[in-house]
């Protein structure tokens, strides 16, 4: 029997929300008389914007509750921004499509400044993220970092009410929500290696529902799917979870995958880093390699100082 509706999960923010609409949107153009429906879901990641995602747990907690949705039926799919998703999934659940990727490099966000290097001496710079923050001490040292959650709309408000000089966000999710006016600049992939999966969205879902796997395949992009899948072969044997200061970014050109990594200390006073090429097919492997790599540069000792 061919399916007639088919439940995403989402997140309530903004651009959970957008981000869900998007695919929706590509579901109906491939199937058009299917009909997509939203189930939104407020996490406890969202709920609890007073700490840090690193004392409640990290970005995992993003996509738990959607996944609860996935295992008692509520939904069909969920929809994820790939740098939020766990480098292990619970048994029963596989992601097997990989939306095209959008822009993968971190904004810089002012009402003031053109760029980082505009910034004034001691100027405050809000995110949340370690990755941004190791990286942005490595290159501006005598900045005060200062942690920032919610969502976007939430973010630029406190930027915009003068709470920071400048704030960082993933480019992807400002584009998403239509606000790339408010992007100053980019940050180069040198500059601000991103997240793993910055900028792919991952479609979720049962792994024995081959009906749905095969409604959703034809989202999948071939493209992303082999460089997301390197990112995070690199980030699963570092023993990474999201909410620790590695980041990853593959490209390829010319049918050679091209893979960056890079670990860093609280300090940004030490950044290893890490390139290797080979062919596609091997993404996984060449993943591996390259977190052995920054193992034997001293990884392990870096990352031990946040897992304490």
């Amino acid at each position: 029997m061919t399916k007639r509706k088919v439940t995403i999960a989402t997140r309530e923010s903004p651009l959970a929300l957008r981000q869900a609409e998007l695919i929706k949107e590509q579901l109906q153009a491939t199937h058009p008389h299917l009909a997509v429906e939203l189930l939104g879901i407020t996490t406890q990641a969202d709920k609890r914007l007073d700490v840090s995602l690193l004392d409640i747990g990290g970005k995992g907690l993003f996509v738990k509750e959607l996944e609860e949705a996935l295992f008692d039926g509520r939904a069909d799919i969920a929809v994820h921004s790939m740098k939020d998703v766990p480098m292990e999934l619970p048994p029963g659940l596989v992601i097997p499509v990989i939306c095209k990727r959008a822009e993968p490099r971190d904004a810089f966000v002012s009402t003031q400044y053109k760029s980082l290097g505009e910034l004034p001496h001691g100027a405050r710079v809000g995110t949340s993220s370690l990755r941004r923050q190791t990286q942005l001490r490595a290159l501006r040292a005598d900045l005060n970092l200062e942690n920032l959650r919610g969502n976007i709309h939430t973010r630029l408000k406190r930027l915009d009410q003068g709470d920071f000089d400048a704030i960082i966000l993933a480019a992807a999710g400002l584009i998403r929500v239509h606000l790339s006016d408010r992007i100053r600049t980019y940050l180069s992939i040198e500059e601000s290696l991103p997240a793993v999966g910055q900028g792919a969205l991952g479609i979720e879902c049962r792994e024995d529902d081959h009906h749905i796997q095969a409604l959703i395949a034809a989202l999948n992009d071939e493209v992303t799917s082999v460089c997301v899948t390197a990112e995070r072969a690199l980030c699963r044997q570092l023993g990474g979870g999201c909410k620790l200061p590695v980041a990853a970014y593959a490209q390829i050109h010319h049918d050679e995958l091209s893979l960056r990594g890079l670990v860093a200390n609280r300090e940004g006073t030490r950044l290893l880093r890490v390139r290797i090429q080979g062919h596609p097919k091997q993404a996984d492997s060449l993943g591996t390699r390259a977190a052995e790599e920054l193992l034997q540069q001293g990884a392990a000792n870096i990352l031990r100082e946040f897992n304490d």
